[in-house]
């Protein structure tokens, strides 16, 4: 079984920046892909980003696109999610997931981190 844990969430103002880590327990870290998932209080689950095992190849949704950021250490089994431009909609749990593109769903969540950004 995979652990994801997340991090780095937290209160901040409008406009500001906050970066995410993700780390996984999985031996098979660096030949999985990776993603981040957020959730808003009576929203449903929204894909945001996700970056391939080797870190070459990065797809990020329509919306946030410019403003986030994905990346990943191979060598600290830790994937990241930079959020610049931070907005009151972007008030969330952020959730890190395996395989985040895979039909039928992500084989692995994490627990997810609170970002509350005030304006």
């Amino acid at each position: 079984q995979v652990h994801l844990v997340e991090s780095g969430g937290g209160l901040v103002h409008t406009g500001g920046s906050l970066k995410l880590s993700c780390v996984s327990s999985a031996p098979t870290f660096s030949a999985d892909h990776m993603g981040w998932f957020r959730q808003a209080p009576g929203k449903e689950r929204e894909f945001l980003a996700a970056i391939s095992y080797d870190g070459r190849h990065t797809y990020y949704a329509d919306s946030v696109k410019g403003r986030f950021t994905i990346s990943r250490d191979n060598a600290k089994n830790t994937v990241f999610l930079l959020i610049d431009n931070l907005k009151p909609e972007d008030t969330a749990v952020y959730i890190c997931a395996v395989s985040p593109l895979k039909r039928g769903g992500s084989d692995y969540w994490g627990q997810g981190t609170q970002v509350t950004v005030s304006s």
